[in-house]
């Protein structure tokens, strides 16, 4: 397989590999528009896709949210509808699903953050359906978790997440990380979501622990916001 430049985008890596053959075996992709935005979808659906492209087979959304930065008339709202339902697409049909969400990164440096600050805004409930069900009953289990960085725990994330689910056994986990992408004008303005999966610190070289259906036992669904380029991009663009 060739090398690839640093990026966690498996739109972009789709790129590279067109611009080295007309044909990608084992890939499958196209564009489409939700609530005004450009989503495209690249589908791995093989051990071939995965040579060509670098990434595990499953399905990978990436939305453009560029609308958003130049205020567009409900733009915030179209862009929460279409990332709603796009997440719904990937996730495992479950009446009683139990979601455990995970913001991965570290909160102490900006541009990794991004898991850790959506940590906050999220509404967890899986206490509250346990507890109040006549009141919550109709809402999903949610709970979350901002386990760290191995730097600042002194242990992987993924044996932290491991061990959460153990014990909460969550129907899916949703993994909230920040990208790195090959181009400047996909910062903070594009989201990628995948079913494959995560491992975080791949696309700046940094592998760690793979958090995944494999690794934990339960579906994982990737969310990420690119918000990292390399040296090389800059000069480029």
């Amino acid at each position: 397989m060739h090398s690839m430049p640093r990026t966690d985008l498996a739109t972009e890596l789709r790129e590279i590999a067109e611009e080295r053959s007309a044909e990608i075996p084992g890939v499958r992709s196209e564009e489409t528009e939700r609530e005004g935005f450009m989503v495209n979808r690249v589908e791995i659906l093989d051990q071939r896709g995965e040579e060509a492209i670098g990434k595990p087979v499953g399905r990978y959304v990436t939305i453009d949210w560029t609308g958003l930065l130049i205020r567009e008339q409900d733009g915030f709202t179209r862009a929460v509808r279409a990332l709603a339902a796009e997440l719904s697409e990937l996730l495992p049909e479950d009446e009683e699903r139990t979601v455990l969400v995970a913001g991965l990164g570290n909160r102490f440096i900006t541009p990794d953050a991004v898991g850790p600050k959506a940590m906050e805004h999220i509404l967890v409930t899986r206490h509250l359906v346990d507890q109040m069900p006549k009141i919550f009953g109709s809402f999903a289990r949610t709970a979350a978790v901002a386990p760290g960085v191995l730097g600042l725990t002194g242990v992987e994330t993924g044996e932290i997440i491991r061990g959460i689910v153990d014990r909460v056994k969550p129907s899916v986990v949703i993994a909230i990380d920040a990208l790195a992408a090959r181009r400047v004008e996909r910062l903070c303005r594009t989201v990628q979501l995948a079913d494959s999966g995560i491992v975080p610190g791949a696309g700046v070289g940094n592998t760690r622990y793979a958090l995944n259906e494999e690794s934990l036992g339960v579906p994982v669904i990737a969310l990420g916001v690119p918000t990292v380029v390399d040296a090389m991009t800059l000069l480029r663009d």
